[in-house]
C-alpha cells in the first residue's frame, strides 16, 4: 500500500481523508453533480489525448474490472519508452510502489514534457502541486522532465485545449513532496483511525465526500 498522486493530494488536504479511503471507502459519499463533473472531466481528458496527433494509451485493465492493472501500464509504458514512441497516454511511473500515470506524455530532443489535463477555465493552485507530484515521481525513475503545462478547456470548440505552462512552480515542490510522501505512507497503514478535527480542510480546495461522516452523521 503505497502513495498514488490522487492519494497524495486527498492526504494533503486531510490526513484522515486518506486514511478512510483506505479503512473505511465504504462511508464516501460523492454527490452526483461532483460524479457528474467527474466524468466530464475524464470526458476531456480522453479527447485531450489527441492534441497532438496520433497517440499510445497505456491503460490496463485487471481482467473483468474498471480497475487499472497497474503492473501491466509500468511494463507497457517502458516497452514504448524504449521504442521512443512520440506521444504516450497515462504512462505510468513507479517509485518504491508511490505511482503516477500520466496524461500526456511527449517526446522531445533531450527528454520529454508532460501535460496534465484538467476540465477548468483556468489554473488553480492544487493542479501545480498535482504536476509537481507526477514530476517527482518521474525525476525519481530517472526521466528527464523538460516542460510542464496544465491543460484547461480553451474558450470555444475550434480552441478546445489550452496548455499552460507551470515548469518552474512543479518542479519547486519536489522537496515538499518528499518530505510529506513518507509520512502519508505511513499513516495510511496505521491500524487506528486518524484523529483530526473538522476544518476548513473539509471544503478546500475540495468537499470531502465523508463530510457527512466526520461532522456526525456516522448512521
Amino acid at each position: 500500500m503505497a502513495i498514488t498522486k490522487t492519494d497524495f493530494m486527498r492526504g494533503m488536504q486531510c490526513p484522515k481523508m486518506l486514511w478512510l479511503d483506505k479503512h473505511k471507502p465504504g462511508l464516501k459519499v460523492i454527490p452526483p453533480e461532483i460524479q457528474a463533473r467527474l466524468d466530464a472531466g475524464n470526458d476531456f481528458g480522453d479527447l485531450a489525448m489527441g492534441m497532438f496527433g496520433p497517440y499510445e494509451e497505456m491503460t490496463v485493465y485487471l481482467p473483468g474490472t474498471t480497475i487499472p492493472d497497474k503492473a501491466a501500464m509500468l511494463k507497457r509504458t517502458q516497452d514504448h519508452l524504449a521504442a521512443g514512441t512520440p506521444v504516450i497516454c497515462e504512462a505510468a511511473f513507479s517509485n518504491y510502489n508511490n505511482y503516477c500515470a500520466v496524461d500526456i506524455l511527449r517526446k522531445t530532443e533531450s527528454g520529454y514534457d508532460f501535460y496534465e489535463v484538467k476540465n477548468a477555465p483556468e489554473v488553480y493552485p492544487q493542479f501545480v502541486k498535482d504536476t509537481g507530484f507526477q514530476y517527482y515521481i518521474m525525476a525519481r525513475c530517472g526521466i528527464n522532465i523538460g516542460k510542464i503545462f496544465i491543460v484547461i478547456h480553451g474558450p470555444d470548440e475550434n480552441n478546445p485545449f489550452v496548455p499552460v505552462e507551470v515548469t518552474m512552480q512543479a518542479k519547486s515542490y519536489y522537496k515538499w513532496i518528499n518530505d510529506h510522501i513518507w509520512d502519508l505512507n505511513r499513516m495510511q497503514k496505521q491500524a487506528e483511525e486518524v484523529d483530526t478535527e473538522p476544518g476548513e480542510q473539509c471544503s478546500t480546495p475540495y468537499e470531502c465526500w465523508y463530510y457527512g461522516y466526520c461532522h456526525g452523521r456516522k448512521e
